[in-house]
Parts: C-alpha cells; structure tokens; sequence
C-alpha cells in the first residue's frame, strides 16, 4: 500500500476499522487502486499501521460486502472489477496498436493472418522440454551480468547457421542477440548514426519499419519494387543523397519476389559509392517454399555496408521476441557497447533454449517440415481461391507465405479486413504497405494456419466480402 498511505487518527471518534475501509475506498474510487490489485494481507497490513488484525479484517469485510473488494481466500484480497472511470479531457480510450498489422496482441492467430507460424505443427512437447531444462540451469547459475551482446552459445550457433543456410561467413563476435527484428532495427538506427539523413525503404514494404525510421527522424523515401526487387536506379533518380536502404531481398515483403543478382550487384555499388549503409530484413530466413533460398545479401558483401538482421518469429514463435543482427567487424565494438548501455539482449534462459534446438538439429528438422507443410496448404489455397473467384479479382502469388488477392480501386481493403475479423479470419489489407499512391489494393493471406476442412468455405465467405 505504499501508494496509498492511510493516516490514521486515533483521537476521532470514528472507529480504526472504518478510517482504513474510507482509506482504501477512496483510494478504489479515484483509480489509485487499480482493478485486480491485491492488498496487503490483515497481518502485514495490521502491522504497518499498528492496528490489530481483527481492525483490519473489518474493514476488509465491509468492503467486500459492498462490492469493492474480493475475497480469494488463501488467495487474498483484491480489488474488484469496476467500470472505468468517465472520460476526461486528460485521459482517452487506448487506440489500438498499428492496426493494420496487429488486429489483437496475445490473441490466438485467425486463419490468413500474417506472420504467425503454423500453431498445429510445433513440437511444442520437445520445446517445452528443452525451455524447462535451460530454465533450470539459468536460476541456478551464477547471479551476475548476462553478455548484453547475447549468450555466447546462440551467438556461436547463429553464426553457423547463417553460414549453412544463408551463406553468410561471421563470427560469433559479429552476432548480436536482439529483442526481435524491432529490436534490430532500433540498434541499427542508434549503431549507424545517420541522424535525419534520407532512407529507402521498398514500396509495398513494412509499415513497421517505415514507421520506425520516421520516429527516428529519417526523411523516408519509398522506392518501388518489380520482379526483380528494389528498383536501385529508381531510388538512386528519387532520392540519391541517402544514406540507407532497407530491403528485404531474399523473400520481398509482402509480394514475395527474390532480387536478382544484378539489382543485388547495382545496390551494393551505390552503398561503396555514396558511403551509405544497407540493412538487410532477412524476415522469412530459409523458408523458400520452391526451390533453394538465395543467400544473404551479406554475403556478397565484401566492403561491408550490410547489416544482416534475421528472427526467430517466423519459424519458432514471435512470443520469443528473440532476434539478430549480424554486423560488419569494424562496427562489431561500436554495436556492442551499444547493446551494453542501451538495448542488452533478453532473458538468457529462452536464448540457451533457442541454442539447444540448434544445436541439437532440431531447428533444420523443423524448418524442412514447416517448409514442406506451407507448400501443401499455399497450393490447398490456390486451388479454393480458383474455384471461387471471380474476373474482377486477380491472385497474385510468388515465394513467399502469403497469396495476394488483387482488388478493384474502388474497394477498400482496410474495411474488407476489418469485417472478416467477425467470421475468424484474418487477412491483411494490402495498401497500408505502400508509402505512396497509387496505393494498391488488395488482401494478403498467409498460408501458415489455414484449416483444409474448413478452407472452402472461408475462401467462399472471404470473397463474399471482397465483392
């Protein structure tokens, strides 16, 4: 109760019991006591006020009786539910977060949502398994500082998976260990010190990290995209003074492509050229769904202008909120002091996890399943979408997890989605992901968790909405 100090004045005629019951009431009322709080018990609270217990207990019971107050038993007291307090010109309802990306944090995922794994293909058994154990070790270890770059062992099992899958060549003194892909991207902001200096971004790209790069201050620019990815000499034509470039060349997001070789070749030349720096969003890692993923942009990067940043949202679980970012060795000192005073890696238990499910094989095993299971439900998609689509709707597919559904201008993807929240579907309007107009308008639909006994008819009813 240190929040809510209850002064009581033993020379007044109203009784001990009833001055902590209008303590604690009004402490209810004005909101300083929020719904749920526990209170203190009637020992720890008799104590602090020097009261006895059966004072407190009184007290305690009025205010139960009267609805302000529970009583858990064993469990305590807490504060009830109550409703919120009337609307104030200091105070407003919460708006939701980023909307258009985000249609309820913590809530199961709905068919079609994008970036979410497949829930029903995780071996939750051996992860659980592995957590627990590496949970174990962490309370039993030392009580000291944790690397703030990140456990050691990830760092080192990160950097041997990069080179397998990815052909990238780094060390483990290259590798931090980051709050997810934000995480990244806000050292790589703070790291590169670009201050207010021009950035591009792909169009369509991801509203989070156009959104991102404005609170920093960057004068964002949105370059388009065709079949081979970032058009360079349209940026360059645009915006040729900046200083960042932000892409996504493996799998573009959200339509899918793989940059070319020579769009890869003609962006490096501008980052040696201009001095300017490349942040490479590797956002689906391995999970090429035909053929073999390309490798890193990094790794054809000798002059090292690329920051190659990767997660582990995609493939085990955004709940992680576990991420890294692989930096050229002349920045490896400056970032790690970075991450030391400013953005220290997360808990070190879920790293030690993450580096036994590489370790072990689990991790490659994993991503073989999950890669072959998202191409059957990509392919149980298109074939229900083709059924029921109409000529004024154009399916657009390519590498990625998501099948885009091509609408008219004169739809509104934002509301489409919005009402297919109400039949448990999840699609992603398209349009929010350009930065500039013509903003095209469409509905993205990731394949990780779809139902094929219910795929038809969510196809039905999703295109119902669309028309």
């Amino acid at each position: 109760m240190a929040d809510l100090p209850i002064q009581l004045d033993r020379a007044r005629r109203i009784p001990l019991a009833a001055q902590i019951y209008s303590a604690i009431r009004e402490g209810i009322e004005n909101g300083r006591l929020v719904s749920g709080a526990r209170l203190p018990s009637w020992q720890d609270l008799a104590a602090q006020l020097g009261v006895s217990r059966g004072t407190v207990r009184v007290a305690y019971e009025r205010l139960i009786a009267e609805e302000f107050a529970i009583g858990l038993g064993p469990a305590g007291t807490r504060v009830a539910e109550r409703q919120p307090l009337s609307s104030t010109p200091n105070r407003s309802p919460e708006a939701p977060l980023l909307p258009d990306l985000f249609y309820e944090f913590g809530s199961a995922p709905l068919a079609f949502q994008m970036g979410v794994p497949a829930q029903d293909a995780f071996p939750f058994k051996l992860w659980s398994r592995i957590l627990t154990r590496e949970t174990r070790r962490a309370a039993a270890a030392p009580v000291t500082y944790p690397d703030p770059r990140g456990d050691p062992e990830l760092r080192k099992e990160v950097a041997a998976y990069l080179g397998l899958a990815r052909g990238l060549r780094c060390s483990p003194a290259q590798v931090l260990v980051t709050g997810g892909f934000s995480g990244a991207l806000g050292l790589a902001i703070r790291g590169l010190q670009l201050g207010r200096m021009g950035a591009w971004i792909e169009d369509p790209g991801f509203p989070l990290t156009r959104t991102a790069l404005g609170l920093a201050g960057m004068a964002v620019t949105a370059v388009p995209v065709d079949a081979e990815g970032l058009d360079v000499a349209d940026g360059v034509q645009t915006a040729a003074g900046a200083k960042l470039a932000v892409v996504t060349p493996g799998q573009q997001a959200p339509l899918g492509m793989t940059m070319s070789l020579p769009r890869r070749l003609a962006l490096l030349a501008w980052a040696r050229r201009n001095d300017a720096w490349i942040i490479e969003d590797d956002y689906l890692s391995e999970l090429q769904l035909k053929g073999r993923a390309a490798p890193a942009l990094a790794s054809l990067d000798p002059g090292g202008r690329v920051l190659h940043i990767g997660s582990f949202s995609k493939t085990i679980s955004p709940a992680l909120r576990l991420g890294f970012m692989v930096v050229p060795p002349e920045l490896s000192r400056r970032f790690a002091e970075l991450a030391a005073c400013l953005a220290p890696a997360p808990a070190a238990a879920v790293q030690r996890a993450v580096a036994e499910f590489l370790r072990e094989g689990h991790y490659i095993r994993h991503l073989r399943r999950m890669k072959q299971l998202y191409a059957a439900r990509r392919e149980a998609l298109l074939r229900c979408l083709g059924e029921v689509a109409s000529d004024s709707i154009k399916l657009q597919a390519t590498a990625g997890l998501a099948v885009a559904i091509l609408l008219p201008e004169s739809a509104s993807d934002v509301d489409i989605a919005s009402r297919a929240l109400q039949f448990g579907l999840a699609p992603a309007p398209l349009s929010p992901w350009y930065g500039q107009p013509p903003r095209q308008q469409g509905l993205l639909l990731c394949v990780t968790n779809l139902n094929e006994r219910r795929l038809p008819a969510d196809c039905r009813r999703l295109l119902e909405l669309a028309r």
